[in-house]
């Protein structure tokens, strides 16, 4: 049910950031960062658990620990990009929001291509 406790807190900071976006913004915006800060916080067993049983099947299927750890990189840019440029727009910067995206895609592919450049030779040594 911790649904709906994390649904709870953020009915609770949506109104309160309702209330002090009229008269404080800063505030407003403050209470948002708290509000992603905490979620994440809330979310790092969970995501522990989920690395964790990635990482015990990849030793039994004897996969590079490598290309998994790149992958959770990748995992993790994405989610922290997201977390971010949606502060940013909450905040009204969606220009911001805009490029932190722009470059957590970047960043994603230059992680990739390692990931990439392994399934291609893979593909073309199967290729008669």
């Amino acid at each position: 049910m911790e649904i709906l406790e994390i649904v709870g807190l953020g009915l609770i900071a949506t109104v309160f950031y309702i209330i002090l976006k009229e008269q404080k913004g800063v505030f407003a915006i403050l209470l948002t960062t708290a509000f992603t800060i905490m979620i994440f916080l809330l979310m790092m067993g969970k995501i522990q658990a989920i690395l964790q049983v990635f990482e015990d099947l990849a030793l039994k299927a004897n996969i590079n620990m490598f290309y998994l750890t790149t992958i959770f990189k990748i995992i993790g840019i994405a989610y922290i990009a997201e977390f971010g440029s949606q502060i940013c727009r909450d905040a009204g910067t969606s220009s911001i929001a805009g490029k932190i995206e722009f470059a957590a895609k970047i960043i994603i592919m230059v992680l990739a291509i390692p990931i990439i450049v392994a399934i291609l030779e893979t593909i073309v040594r199967l290729i008669p």
